[in-house]
């Protein structure tokens, strides 16, 4: 079976194109995605990408996590998908794409490659019922109790840009980074699974530099620690204006690299760019 190895900030992920024809059975992806992504026995991921048409839009995206859960939306995958998209499937600019978030508009900038990507997130939400979330009540800059031995509370806000995440700023906790970075495999795994969130969710520890720039350090659901997040730094960014901290505009700085966002009436929008590294063929029956 073909593949293509893709990276977005550090996310790296397996590309598999269905487009024309399926490849894994429907009943059979989440025991291979599980597999494949798989460090040092297989190819090694953060998560699994499939190519698929729509009934709906132009094309499909579909992102499963490592551990072979499917995510609701992807910033950085996505951005993989319309890359790939763009230059082997459908040379179509704006590019309409199906997702379980929703739809997702994709604009190409490049000659015949897909230099960089803007990509349409949609409009955030702190509704309780779309995070979702236990709570009857919006969980904005609210105290979640913890029971791990390093930290026993924090301060922090539930969003959904289409999935969900909990942002924690670094100066609203007195908290620092390499307090995080140390901790970050205990504290990240026990507010996943917080019974708070029935889906689990992503966490993500943000520091503001300044009204235009935040620094993200990223535990991700289903993964654990990523490089980069392109929907975490999309409701790391919202929520950093919603609490009057930065701007409409901000640059995201990651593990992996840096991302653009741009927060509009309509929505919220994100520009990066993303790579093939390389294109391979399975041999093993997994």
């Amino acid at each position: 079976m073909e593949f293509t190895k893709m990276q977005a900030l550090g996310n790296d992920y397996i590309v598999i194109d269905e487009f024309n024809e399926e490849k894994i059975e429907e009943s059979k992806k989440k025991n291979f995605v599980k597999k494949i992504c798989l460090r040092k026995f297989y190819v090694g991921a953060d998560g699994v990408i499939f190519i698929q048409k729509s009934d709906k839009y132009d094309v499909k995206f579909r992102i499963f996590n490592a551990d072979g859960s499917e995510a609701e939306m992807c910033g950085n995958g996505i951005r993989c998908f319309a890359k790939y998209v763009y230059e082997r499937i459908l040379k179509k600019n704006p590019l309409y794409v199906e997702t379980k978030a929703g739809l997702r508009i994709c604009e190409i900038f490049g000659d015949n490659k897909a230099d960089k990507i803007k990509v349409y997130m949609g409009k955030p939400s702190f509704k309780p019922e779309d995070i979702p979330i236990s709570y009857n009540m919006e969980f904005i800059n609210k105290t979640l109790k913890l029971k791990n031995p390093y930290i026993k509370e924090i301060k922090a806000t539930a969003i959904s840009v289409g999935n969900p995440h909990l942002i924690v700023f670094l100066e609203d906790n007195n908290l620092d980074e390499e307090f995080i970075r140390k901790h970050l495999n205990i504290i990240g795994e026990e507010i996943e699974h917080h019974n708070l969130f029935p889906e689990r969710i992503n966490v993500h520890f943000v520091k503001t530099i300044n009204n235009n720039e935040i620094k993200i350090i990223t535990w991700e659901r289903g993964v654990g620690y990523t490089m980069a997040c392109g929907t975490g730094a999309t409701a790391s960014a919202v929520v950093a204006n919603k609490l009057g901290k930065t701007g409409k505009k901000v640059v995201a700085h990651l593990d992996g690299g840096k991302l653009e966002i741009e927060i509009k009436d309509d929505g919220v929008y994100i520009i990066g760019d993303a790579e093939m590294i390389f294109d391979g063929k399975l041999l093993v029956d997994i």
